[in-house]
Formats: structure tokens, sequence, C-alpha cells
């Protein structure tokens, strides 16, 4: 096929903004929609959807299979009230041209280092906004190369949940709708929003952002803080000493040394609180 790229044995660290795991078997990369739904109506054996790869870890065993990327989705059409955009579009870019029209809500994404379609099959959110205050519809792909539309009250969007997580369909694009607003006070969000991701957040490491979800009443990193676990690492993977709810990559890290982190952490704040916290962070 010459509109999709074929890699091999691709270390599997550079897939993810950890900047950690094992290598992957074979890494596909189709060059629009129509390529990216032939592949995967063609697909043999594992494989795996994957965008940015900012929730997402390969085990140091590898994967032994395909990882079909997304990033080449990156169509951009301006509707009336918003636009329609490829699943590859990076989340920051949408939200700068949010910005650029007038349009305010988007202003939460901006600093999320993911694409829209990984922000639509988690439900990504921050700061008070998440995807499904902008979202309208989304188009997606089944195993079989059927392509949907499904309407905002058909996605099952709830705090990072979407139905994605439950069916094998894959997001094509996405429509986004906002409101009007002033320029320079969206702008100004953003820059505000920005400000605090860089006091708050070890953004000089790689990472996966947030590592746990929010348990209902808790914040993870105030529970994980509270069992002195702050600063913590199992080799090269660490507990943020700046934000105990991000685990960091602070140099060497392998996947398992991720994995194994996250697990303890779990652990010990089950025992220690009676909290479980589920990782947003995904092992692959």
């Amino acid at each position: 096929m010459k509109d999709v790229i074929f890699e091999y044995d691709v270390d599997g660290a550079s897939l993810s903004t950890m900047k950690a795991g094992g290598r992957v078997k074979r890494l596909c990369r189709p060059a629009d929609i129509d390529s990216f739904v032939r592949v995967i109506s063609q697909m043999e054996g594992p494989y795996t959807v994957l965008g940015n790869g900012s929730n997402v870890v390969f085990s140091s065993a590898g994967y032994d299979g395909t990882v079909v990327l997304t990033t080449a989705l990156t169509g951009f059409k301006n509707t009336e009230k918003g636009f329609i955009c490829g699943a590859g579009v990076s989340l920051s870019v949408a939200a700068l041209r949010a910005a650029e029209r007038g349009l305010r809500g988007m202003e939460f994404a901006y600093g999320i280092p993911g694409t829209v379609g990984g922000a639509v099959y988690m439900n990504a959110g921050a700061y008070g906004g998440e995807m499904k205050d902008v979202l309208v519809r989304v188009t997606c792909a089944d195993r079989e190369g059927n392509i949907y539309t499904l309407q905002k009250d058909e996605l099952g969007l709830s705090y990072r949940h979407s139905v994605f997580m439950e069916k094998p369909l894959y997001i094509l694009s996405a429509e986004l709708e906002m409101e009007t607003g002033d320029i320079e006070l969206i702008k100004a969000k953003m820059t505000e929003n920005m400000s605090r991701r860089r006091d708050k957040q070890p953004l000089e490491y790689p990472s996966c952002g947030s590592a746990f979800k929010r348990p209902e009443g808790h914040f993870a990193g105030a529970l994980i803080e509270q069992c002195g676990l702050k600063g913590f690492a199992i080799g090269g993977a660490q507990v943020s000493e700046k934000h105990a709810g991000f685990v960091i990559n602070r140099g060497g890290a392998t996947g398992d040394d991720v994995a194994d982190l996250l697990k303890h952490v779990q652990q010990t704040v089950l025992r220690g609180t009676g909290v479980l916290l589920e990782p947003e962070v995904k092992i692959i």
C-alpha cells in the first residue's frame, strides 16, 4: 500500500510521552482516513490504535503486534460554530485554532499533550473543562471498515470515559462547537492555564500526565502524598516530588519500572486510605 508506511522492531519508548517501553513488532502509519480504515479492515493478528501516546506505556516485554498511528489524520474544516478535525490533530493546536476564531470552551485543552482522538476516547479534561462540553458528534470506523457517525448522546461521556473504551470503534474525526467570546480573554485564559501547568506540574520530565483518575471525594495526588510516596522511585520511574499525582521518567525508566511503580502506589494507597486508585496510564 503506497499510502501506508510500515516500520518493524520499533522502540516503544518513542511512541510514548513517558519515553519508556519495550519494542513494538510493527508500526503502521496510514497517510489519511481512507488508508487508516482500509488498514484496520485488513489487519490480521493483534493490533492497537494510538495517537500521541500520552497515556500509554509498552511493557518491557514489548508488544508482539501492530501499532496503527492516527497522527496523519489531521484534516481540519471550519463550521459555523466550530470545526471538524481529524483524530490526529494536536489538542493544543485545536485549542489555538478555536482561540484565533474567538471561540471559547477549548481553553482547558491548551497544553494537554494528546490528540483530539485520544481526548475524545478518554473525555480528557482540565481546569473545569472536558471534551464533552464541546463535542457534537464523532465519526468512527469498526473493524470491518464500516463508518458511523455517533451523536453526543451516543458517546457515553462521563469522567475520563467514553463508549470507545467499551466497543471496538476507532475515532476518525470529531465535530466541536463552542460559543463566541473575546479573543484576548480566551488567549489570556489559555496563558493562565499554561502558567499553572508549569508551576504545578513536572513538565521538565517525560510523563503521561496525571497517573491516576480522580477518586470520588478525593484528589489522587493528595492521597499519594499522604501515604509518604512523594519522590518514591522504582528504577527510573518516580512519583514526582513536584506533584505526587504524576509519575515521571527521571532517566532510564523501563516500561516495567512504570508498571511496577503504578502498582506499588495503588496498593500502598489502598492499604493506607482504603481508596483504590484507578490508573489513567495504560500498560500495553
